[in-house]
Parts: structure tokens; sequence; C-alpha cells
């Protein structure tokens, strides 16, 4: 077998990635996004796009992908190969000088499908032989509805009726970012996301609040949308951010503070949130927990929010 070549794309090279072909089964695809560079009026940047030739055919590709202005890759988007071409996978991640959290995307049930599960199962041994571990699965919400005006309707094909605000919380905005900064602290106390522990264990308090905080101050959408909530006894319950990332509005985070935790204050936030996003015009919201977060996964079922992918992290 002859010798592979690794290299990134340079401008104008997007055909070259694009010619490995794909069943579509999982990864971006089920988002309906293809490929393409920014100089050809796609998201991904040449040098973050890789390849692997032999024979000057592709037999792997990696693409890593950030937001306009980052220096750095925030997530490993694309990576799939050839038949027989695993390792050449492995061997692409391994000489590319990037690195972030691969993001595999996949249709909600895949273990189910015996050809899903193949395309999944081969990208997460590839991954894994280039040092990757999983560390969880989570699901990928898409809450639609109609406009403000008439967000408890459901008379329009897809649309979900939003259930009105319980009532049961005063939600009020964040005065300054150290208080906020307090609120997250008491949040990561026992806390049940994968990411938030995995910093905590590894790094401690201050890592891992640098690291929430930091991905909710990367989103462009701005800091004055973020809402303590008071309980009736007027503690500070927990807090929601309602958010945009780069593809539109989505819950930004939810949480409960220990000692209000019980109470099914989760959901009453989630519909906060939710409300604050459909009052700011979104007609379709995305949203995300891990798959062992019962109380969060229950409070988006309740709300109505279908699984529309489930996602696996690896690091």
């Amino acid at each position: 077998m002859s010798d592979l070549i690794f290299r990134p794309l340079v401008a104008g090279e997007s055909a070259l990635f694009t010619s490995l072909p794909d069943a579509g089964l999982v990864g971006r695809a089920l988002l309906g996004r293809t490929f393409a560079t920014v100089d050809e009026g796609g998201e991904y940047r040449p040098d973050w796009s890789w390849v692997a030739l032999r024979d000057g055919r592709v037999v792997a590709r990696a693409a890593w992908w950030g937001k306009d202005g980052d220096t750095a890759p925030v997530a490993l988007d694309w990576l799939d190969f050839a038949p027989g071409e695993s390792t050449a996978a492995s061997e692409l991640l391994r000489a590319a000088p990037l690195h972030a959290e691969y993001d595999l995307l996949l249709p909600h049930g895949w273990r189910e499908d015996p050809a899903v599960r193949a395309e999944a199962e081969g990208r997460r041994a590839a991954a894994e032989q280039a040092g990757m571990r999983l560390l969880v699965e989570r699901y990928r919400y898409t809450w639609s509805g109609e406009s403000a005006g008439s967000a408890g309707s459901a008379e329009s094909a897809g649309t979900t009726p939003l259930p009105p605000r319980t009532g049961r919380l005063e939600c009020r905005p964040v005065p300054d970012d150290a208080t906020f900064r307090a609120v997250m602290a008491r949040i990561m106390e026992g806390t049940l996301d994968a990411h938030d522990r995995r910093t905590l264990d590894e790094q401690g308090l201050e890592a891992a609040l640098d690291e929430t905080i930091g991905i909710l101050d990367w989103m462009p959408s701005p800091k004055d949308w973020r809402r303590l909530a008071y309980a009736p006894d007027g503690g500070i319950a927990g807090l929601h951010v309602p958010a945009e990332n780069p593809g539109g509005p989505c819950i930004g985070f939810i949480a409960v503070v220990p000692e209000y935790r019980g109470r099914g204050y989760a959901y009453d936030l989630l519909l906060e949130c939710t409300h604050d996003l459909v009052d700011r015009g979104a007609t379709r919201i995305a949203a995300a927990t891990d798959q062992g977060n019962f109380p969060m996964a229950a409070a988006f079922a309740k709300a109505g929010y279908p699984i529309t992918q489930e996602r696996v992290n690896f690091v």
C-alpha cells in the first residue's frame, strides 16, 4: 500500500474535500449542511480542513470549525474515511496540529439501524485510535413554534405548543458578572453535566467556571439576556440563559442551585428561557443535554422539545 500524504486544503479546494463519498447517515449531513471553505461561501477555513491522500485520492478527511474571529477551533465537525482506511483517519488526526472536541452527530435511535451504527462505530474507533476518548452522549432538541403572538398555537404543521410560564419563579436580570459567577459556582456543586464534572475533577472549580462562562461569553447574544430566578421565599433558585449561537436561538444554560433541587424548577426555567427567546422573535430553538441528566431530559420532554438528533462527544 502506498504512503499517505497529510495536508490542509488551500483556497478553492472544497471539491477535493468532498470527493470522498459520504452516505450522509451520520455527521453534519444530518443538519442539511454541505462542506465548503470560507473562500467558496462556506463556514470552514482551508487551513483547518485536512485530507489524507493516497496516490492522489482522498481516503480520509477531517475539518475543524470555529466562528469568525476564533484563533483556535472549537469543534471537530467532520471525520470520515474510505472503506478500510480507518487507520488513515487516525493518523490524519495525529498529523494535523489542531485539537478540539469531536462532536459526532447521529440520528435519534441510531443504534437500531445497523448501517448507521456501523458508520458511528467506525468513527469512534478512528477517534479512539488517535488518542481521543468518549466523554458523554447527549440529546439534541429542536423546538419549533410560531411567533410570540401565537406561541401557544399548533395550527401550523410542525409547530409545538409552548406551555405558559408556571409563575412559580420570578426572573430578574443578572446585576453583574460577579453575581453570575457566584451563582454558577453554587450550581457546580453536584452538577450532572459531564463536561463540568470533567473540568472540576481535573482542574478545579475556577477552571470549570472559566470554561462554562467562557462558552456563554463566546456566544454572540448579549449578557443582559441572562436571568436569575428567585423562589417564593426570596432565595435564588437558579438561572437561565436565553442565547444565540452562530446557528440561531438556543437554550444557552439552565440550572438549579443545590438547595432548591428536587422541586421541578428545571422545567420552570426552561419555560422562562423559551418564552424569552420567543418574545425576541425565535420560531426555532436548539437545545441539548447529557443523556444521563434525567431531570433536564424530563423537563425538555414535558415542555414539548422533541429529540431531533443525538451527539457523542469525544475529548
